[in-house]
């Protein structure tokens, strides 16, 4: 449930430009595996370790993912990122990829996650009807396995693309297979993931879904994000809408070290609009979420995970801050 759309303002489809799908699996399977064999058999510090050897390799052989951060970080902060912002970029990612297999395997105690606004999450749960919890490719949408252990009775399902994450999808199955199973794969037609969300809301479930990227083909509307219109995928909140579930947005930021912040904001309490006027409602929807999710990316400036030129400018290709007038064009 992700896709991408070249300049503009209006709903479009994704190009060949910002193709994410087309750029291999960060990591690929051996690399997990051997970060997940390591992490189990040494712990956490002797695999923190081996993440330096790893970024550096990612740093010097993936050059598009390299020149993607440089440019996020550079329009991000309004001046040049080099290489070693790059690297920590990098290595921030490679650290919330080690910590999944913890919090995936249920080490909740390993970490200190603090949580902000549950309170409210709880509020919407206890109502019965289920709840969409809209996220993003900014920090580790892991720590939602926090709530397990405050309401283990309330069913979690993740809408996840498993043909593109195939490593990813082969370790949840190794190490929380329940949550395995409950994978909604985004690879569907349309008509079976609104199914199996429905499903799931009336069961009183939350279903999770990274609402920030697009897959090629799917519609898009572009919305000011960081200084210029970004392409985001339509399909979450005309999920939300034809259903009518509550939104709230999560945000998982990794702080450092053992340190999380789980943010949970309420963002609709049913998202409702006649068929007719949805097209006309979209923007503002996506645009209130991406104003949260720029507010979030500038106080956790490398917890930004979509490693591609999301704005679809020529930011990537240079790996600097593209000026004013490179943006307008």
């Amino acid at each position: 449930m992700s896709a991408t759309l070249p300049g503009g303002t209006g709903r479009g489809a994704a190009d060949d430009v910002a193709d994410w799908t087309r750029r291999p699996e960060g990591g690929g399977r051996f690399a997990i595996w051997l970060i997940q064999a390591i992490a189990r058999h040494l712990g956490r510090a002797p695999a923190r370790a081996l993440l330096y050897p790893i970024t550096l390799y990612f740093l010097v052989m993936r050059g598009p993912e390299r020149r993607a951060s440089r440019a996020y970080l550079g329009r991000l902060r309004g001046r040049p990122a080099g290489w070693g912002d790059a690297a920590r970029h990098i290595h921030t990612f490679a650290s919330t990829i080690l910590d999944r297999v913890f919090l995936l395997g249920g080490r909740m105690d390993s970490f200190d996650i603090r949580t902000h606004g549950l309170d409210a999450l709880h509020e919407v749960l206890d109502r019965g009807r289920g709840v969409l919890l809209f996220g993003s490719h900014l920090g580790s949408f892991d720590g939602l396995r926090a709530l397990a252990t405050q309401r283990p009775r309330v069913p979690v399902r993740v809408v996840l693309d498993k043909r593109h994450n195939p490593a990813i999808t082969q370790l949840i199955d190794a190490l929380n297979p329940e949550l395995a199973r409950n994978i909604i794969d985004a690879g569907q037609d349309g008509p079976s993931i609104v199914l199996a969300i429905q499903q799931a809301a009336a069961e009183g479930g939350i279903v999770a879904i990274l609402a920030d990227r697009a897959r090629p083909g799917e519609p898009v509307v572009s919305v000011p994000f960081i200084d210029s219109p970004a392409p985001f995928p339509t399909a979450p909140w005309l999920i939300a809408a034809v259903l009518e579930l509550p939104v709230v947005l999560a945000f998982g930021l990794y702080r450092g070290g053992r340190h999380y912040d789980l943010v949970f904001e309420p963002f609709s309490d049913g998202l409702s609009a006649p068929r007719r006027q949805r097209a006309e409602a979209l923007p503002g929807w996506v645009a209130r979420y991406a104003a949260r999710l720029e507010h979030h990316a500038r106080s956790a400036p490398y917890n930004w995970f979509n490693f591609y030129d999301f704005w679809q400018s020529d930011d990537a290709k240079t790996g600097s801050h593209a000026s004013p007038a490179a943006r307008s064009r």
